[in-house]
């Protein structure tokens, strides 16, 4: 893909630029320049996140495995709200974390910094991207765009939180909690326990890109309203089996806390093909 922008903002010149044409060494060059900028801001993220050890592992990361945590404290108000009793409410966490190797915990430590620094540097990595590729593209190209940092960035940290305050906290209660036996403990390996958070988030987050893929896909004629519309039915059983793998939970209201916002996601796709496909009738 990276190719073909360059073959084209190679082969067609800027209207409004004309000096904006540039040789294949000169735009490898420029693309060199943004990769440098966007992992210079990640770092600077990850090394700041790396000096606030206790704050990021103490007060974010291992937060859903005390029984106070946000998620659990609502979903027990929820529960008392609608008359269901305090099944849902969370008074223990039945596992200990440890560390087995001696330097797991040096190397989750870095782990952790840098997946926090690419999320923190999120929003910048997608505007230098976006910045390399805009040359390449027509002025009624670029009208159409308008905005397409500020969403993508927007729709990827709500996944992240998305997948913090709702999927991990349930995979964690439910996983950490299950037994095959009584005489069977948990005993958690940190690096599993971070996995899980951090695996959990960037998916939610990646999933919640859909409406961007979307816009794309019916940019160049993949995909459009009335097909997803026609297959909805199709799209909420793959939805209903998508929120059933992510959240290996077996009660129904879990279920449905992840499913309905991917539903919500599903939607809010179709009424983006709807728009380019209007757009590109006009």
């Amino acid at each position: 893909m990276t190719d073909s922008i360059i073959f084209t903002s190679i082969m067609k010149s800027d209207s409004e630029n004309p000096q904006a044409e540039m040789t294949f060494l000169g735009h490898l060059e420029e693309l060199r320049w943004h990769l440098v900028r966007s992992v210079s801001v990640l770092m600077v993220f990850a090394i700041a996140l790396f000096a606030f050890k206790e704050f990021v592992f103490d007060e974010v990361l291992l937060a859903p495995k005390n029984p106070d945590f946000f998620t659990y404290r609502q979903l027990c108000k929820i529960a008392l709200w609608m008359n269901l009793g305090e099944d849902f409410c969370i008074r223990e966490i039945p596992f200990v974390l440890i560390s087995t190797d001696l330097s797991a915990q040096f190397t989750t430590h870095m782990w952790v910094a840098f997946i926090g620094g690419f999320v923190c540097a999120f929003p910048y990595i997608i505007w230098e991207l976006w910045r390399f590729i805009k040359p390449a593209l027509h002025k009624q190209e670029r009208r159409y765009a308008r905005g397409i940092v500020f969403y993508t960035s927007f729709l990827f940290l709500c996944g992240v939180l998305f997948g913090y305050y709702v999927i991990s906290p349930m995979t964690i209660n439910f996983l950490g909690s299950y037994q095959v036996s009584e005489s069977v403990k948990n005993t958690i390996t940190l690096s599993s326990f971070i996995s899980t958070i951090t695996t959990m988030t960037i998916i939610s987050g990646i999933i919640f890109e859909l409406p961007i893929i979307v816009y794309f896909l019916s940019k160049i004629g993949i995909l459009n309203p009335t097909f997803m519309r026609t297959y909805r039915r199709h799209a909420v059983v793959i939805i209903l089996i998508l929120a059933a793998v992510i959240t290996p939970t077996s009660d129904a209201t879990t279920l449905m806390l992840v499913a309905i916002p991917l539903y919500v996601l599903y939607e809010l796709s179709i009424f983006v093909s709807a728009y380019v496909v209007k757009k590109q009738q006009v």
